[in-house]
This record gives structure tokens, sequence and C-alpha cells, in this order.
């Protein structure tokens, strides 16, 4: 077995401005990564980097109301099948919030593979909303655990890596179990949100801390009637 494999996760984390003592919510950033590899992950790989900026707008939007964000490392950069190798290391984090925490609720923003990752551990009991960007979601990914929770479904309508059909099919299948279901289907936008950084960030955030009870749902999900929450164009 590889020292990849045998080393734990990392968490960076960026408290509230008046320290850990206020934390009321976390926001539990979850990266891309790939398929199949037991490759360790680096503080310098792209898929890390890729969410840093939407780590610091959340911090910089949610501190002063005592959002601290906290960005997971994994392992290893790949899902590799059966292993399922992130769903563990976020597992981890999730406990490892709850105890330095206590019982607050925890919002997970999750980028492709990370975006898997948030729907397989959306069902622990601190979780109460998801942010999916891009999310790599194969037919039969399971649903039933974000039951009653807030969860909003962002993806590029150019994106050739992972599949914004798949995602909304998956998005009309969490529909089902919760009757606070977003997806928002980005143009001229591709897997990296790139094009219209701007744009991922700011729908994040709002949406992360709304879901979160630390700001107003931004007009652009609330004033969404509930038949049209799966058909929002940007």
């Amino acid at each position: 077995m590889s020292d990849a494999r045998l080393a734990e996760p990392q968490v960076d984390v960026l408290q509230p401005v008046d320290g850990e003592s206020t934390v009321t919510s976390v926001a539990l950033v979850l990266h891309g990564g790939r398929e199949r590899s037991h490759a360790g992950v680096k503080p310098g790989n792209l898929a890390v980097r890729r969410m840093r900026p939407f780590a610091r707008e959340l911090s910089r939007t949610g501190s002063g109301a005592g959002l601290a964000v906290w960005s997971l490392r994994h392992r290893v950069r790949g899902w590799n099948g059966d292993e399922q190798s992130p769903v563990a290391d976020a597992t981890w984090a999730l406990n490892e919030i709850a105890r330095r925490h206590g019982d607050v609720p925890v919002a997970l923003v999750g980028h492709s593979m990370g975006g898997r990752t948030a729907v397989h551990v959306g069902g622990a009991p601190n979780v109460i909303a998801l942010c999916l960007l891009a999310p790599w979601l194969p037919r039969g990914e399971p649903y039933e655990q974000v039951a009653g929770r807030s969860v909003l479904v962002v993806h590029g309508r150019l994106d050739t890596t992972t599949s914004p059909k798949a995602s909304l099919a998956w998005a009309k299948e969490a529909s089902t179990v919760s009757d606070r279901v977003w997806r928002v289907d980005v143009r001229r936008e591709r897997h990296a949100m790139l094009w219209r950084p701007g744009l991922w960030h700011r729908l994040a955030t709002d949406y992360t801390v709304a879901a979160l009870g630390l700001a107003p749902m931004p007009p652009l999900l609330s004033a969404a009637a509930p038949e049209d929450r799966l058909e929002i164009v940007v």
C-alpha cells in the first residue's frame, strides 16, 4: 500500500473573524479528482486550487455571522470504483467538524468528483444543504439520503467532462424527496468554471450562506416557481 493511501486527509480551515468559539455553521468544500488514481493529492493540484476562490468567498461573506469554512484535501486523487476513496475522507471531516464545533449545521460545496462525494455523505446528521458544481453523477447514484435537505445543482451547458443531462436526471430524482432542490443551467460555460467564474463563486456563496440560515435565498432561486426550479438558465 502506498504512502498516499496511509496518509490522513487534510483540511484548511478559515475561521470566523472573532475566533473558533463563535462558529455557528460550517461549509465543507470538496475538490474534484479522477475516476481512478491512488496518487496523493498535493496542495498545488489544480483540483484543489480551483476551489480556493470558493472557500475565500464563503469566508468573506459568512465569517461575520459565524461561518467556518473547511477545505478538505483528499488522501488520493481518484474515486476508485467500489473503494469510493473520497467518501471516507469526507466522512472523517464531518466527524471532525462535529467533534470540534458540536451540533452545528453543515453545507457541502463540491465540484465534479467533490459533488459526487457530497451526494454520498449528504445524509450525515449534521448536513443540511448541498451545493453541487458540475457534479459527476453517473446513472444510479443515490438520492434518498438528501430527503428534507436543500440542494443546488449547477452545471455548464458546454461541459463535456461531466454530464449536464445526468446531473439534471439526478436533480429530478432528488426533488421527489425534497421540495428544496434547484438546478441551474449555465450558458457558455464548461467544466472548469473559468469562463464565468464570478457567476459560479457568487451563486455558490449566496446559496450556501442562505441554506445555512445566514442570509435570504438569492432571488434567482427564491423567485423560481416550484415547477420551474429545475429549469433555471443563466
